[in-house]
């Protein structure tokens, strides 16, 4: 990794180059974090077998609309890994590479001759990241699956009601996969600027997935039973941390947990005598959240404006993407805007998280085309015209 000081126009990770194997969406979202963070990523692709991502919800221009949401800030190469001769030239990639990121089965890299044991041995600097469903070891390992397995196995599934339902969204593989490696790789990287070793990160969808219901571990530790599926405090039990529906059929999030949250909503609302009248007990809860429903029932959004807008009332309006990708606060925190792409004009992009003070993230390359710089990376690495055309020829580019 480079010693380069930073400035305020570089990201805290300029210097560090990413090796990119991974596809779909844990793997290059985690690798898009660390390039809006500073870092170099080189994305890898077979040449003719392309991240599934580029096929999924094409936008009206044609443009992947998805891989654009997760490919940003990278520079793309495609290499066959399954040609011998692929490995020379991953192999260069790694000499100048601090981190490397897959998302293949537990011994998808050991298959094609380029587990960890194998690098380490060559790169013993290198931070190795695997993203899997089910971790390196334990029962699980071999088992294929998707976010839903993942989180029907680590408890969290449960707690979405009775019977569970999926969350909609994939908060395993974000939660649970991306975040997690983000993570991981941070601290392996500052690991390794102490002591100068690389390591092996093994981040398991199913174990992270774990960590989102801690408050119910702490349930089960204390009463020594699983918290009741959907009707616990969280998902449903309580009047004033739930879900409501308006006169028009739309939907708000009443979030007024502690009681003088919700005491200053029901005051906003003009409903100060309710609890007064029913005491905020567990055998009133039902009777409290029937006279809720029948309030909010009464209710247009537009009704509901002013409480919305009350800064200490915790409730929300349950917006769908589209009123998302218009909202002032999204917009002016720079989670939601449009960049300009040379071929498709303007994209959707969702912004990073990671707002830093002195070295901010920056937007800097459009999510690449299937191998754009494939040429140009490989001249980088030594290889002349001559020798592109033979891996081309013999289709290990």
């Amino acid at each position: 990794m480079s010693k380069e000081v930073n400035s305020k126009n570089k990201g805290p990770l300029n210097g560090v180059k990413v090796v990119d194997l991974s596809l779909l969406l844990p793997g290059p979202l985690c690798s898009q974090h660390l390039a809006d963070m500073g870092a170099e990523v080189i994305k890898i692709e077979n040449p003719r077998a392309y991240d599934g991502s580029r096929a999924m919800f094409k936008g009206k221009t044609g443009y992947p609309a998805l891989y654009m949401m997760l490919n940003r800030n990278k520079k793309a190469i495609t290499l066959n890994l399954k040609r011998e001769s692929s490995k020379e030239i991953l192999f260069k990639l790694l000499e100048t590479a601090d981190i490397l990121l897959e998302g293949f089965r537990p011994d998808g890299m050991d298959k094609m001759g380029l587990g960890y044991d194998v690098l380490k041995e060559k790169f013993p600097k290198l931070i190795y990241c695997g993203i899997s469903g089910y971790g390196r070891t334990g029962k699980y390992v071999d088992y294929a699956g998707h976010d839903l397995n993942y989180l029907a196995i680590s408890g969290v599934l449960d707690q979405t009601g009775s019977p569970p339902r999926p969350a909609g969204f994939q908060l395993a593989d974000v939660g649970g996969g991306t975040l997690t490696a983000v993570i991981a790789i941070l601290a392996a990287l500052y690991h390794r600027e102490k002591t100068g070793q690389g390591q092996r990160i093994d981040v398991s969808m199913t174990d992270a997935s774990l960590q989102f219901i801690s408050l119910y571990g702490g349930i089960l530790s204390a009463s020594g039973n699983s918290p009741e599926a959907g009707n616990d405090i969280l998902s449903g039990k309580l009047p004033n941390y739930n879900v409501y529906q308006t006169k028009e059929g739309r939907y708000v999030a009443l979030g007024a947990l502690e009681d003088m949250f919700f005491q200053t909503f029901l005051r906003v609302a003009g409903l100060e005598n309710l609890t007064k009248e029913t005491p905020m007990t567990e055998e009133n809860f039902p009777i409290i959240k029937q006279k809720l429903t029948e309030y909010f029932q009464s209710k247009t959004w537009e009704d509901l404006r002013p409480i919305f807008d009350h800064t200490d009332t915790c409730l929300s309006p349950i917006l769908n993407m589209e009123e998302v990708s218009k909202d002032q606060h999204m917009r002016e925190r720079g989670m939601v805007f449009e960049k300009n792409h040379p071929k498709y004009g303007d994209i959707l992009q969702f912004g990073s998280p990671f707002h830093f003070s002195e070295t901010p993230f920056q937007y800097r390359n459009h999510p690449p085309e299937h191998g754009e710089h494939t040429d140009e990376i490989l001249k980088s690495l030594g290889y002349d015209d001559t020798k592109i055309a033979e891996f081309k020829k013999d289709r290990v580019i």
